[in-house]
């Protein structure tokens, strides 16, 4: 964070990360102003840590449910009907996940409407990272730390000159808009 920091990042709303308690402890400290969120997907895993494997399926399109509500009540609403569908079905350690963490995973909600998709998980940056890991798996050892640092951003190049790399994530002007209503 520290980092960030000084090579100039600010004007940061919202942070979107799994629940790695040393970047939400940071996060008050560098940026106070912004919003700190759970990655839906890893609470996703989280809740099914706890789900024995043939009741993931189900599971998992009960907690599909709660993000595709219309706004924070409802999903909370949704939240507490599927913890208690939850204990209905004998997963009591689910529930209490559920209960305890849907809030952390909310925090979207504040954005405008059309970001909400993206915002709701990490997992375009994670998608980044396990690709570059898959690079630099095949290399296995590299000679020095400037060769692998080459590998990396060669890699990053080319993800950049694809289409990929060329399409816009986020719309900022609609973050302005809100931030002149608030």
């Amino acid at each position: 964070m520290r980092e960030l920091k000084e090579r100039g990042l600010k004007g940061v709303q919202l942070f979107v990360s799994d629940k790695c308690l040393g970047l939400v402890e940071n996060l008050a400290e560098f940026y106070p102003e912004a919003k700190w969120q759970c990655c839906v997907a890893h609470f996703y895993r989280n809740v099914w840590t706890a789900v024995p494997s043939g009741k993931v399926k189900g599971v998992a399109a009960m907690l599909k449910a709660i993000h595709a509500q219309e706004d924070a009540q409802a999903a909370r609403e949704k939240a507490h009907q599927v913890a208690a569908k939850l204990r209905e079905l004998r997963l009591a350690r689910a529930a209490e996940i559920v209960e305890a963490s849907i809030d952390e995973t909310l925090t979207y909600y504040a954005m405008p409407t059309e970001h909400w998709r993206c915002l709701r998980t990490n997992n375009p940056l994670e998608r980044l990272m396990r690709e570059i890991r898959r690079r630099t798996r095949v290399v296995g050892a590299f000679p020095d730390g400037k060769s692998a640092l080459m590998l990396v951003a060669a890699r990053l190049r080319y993800v950049a000159a694809t289409k990929w790399g060329t399409k816009r994530y986020l719309q900022m002007n609609r973050l302005a808009e809100v931030r002149a209503i608030a």
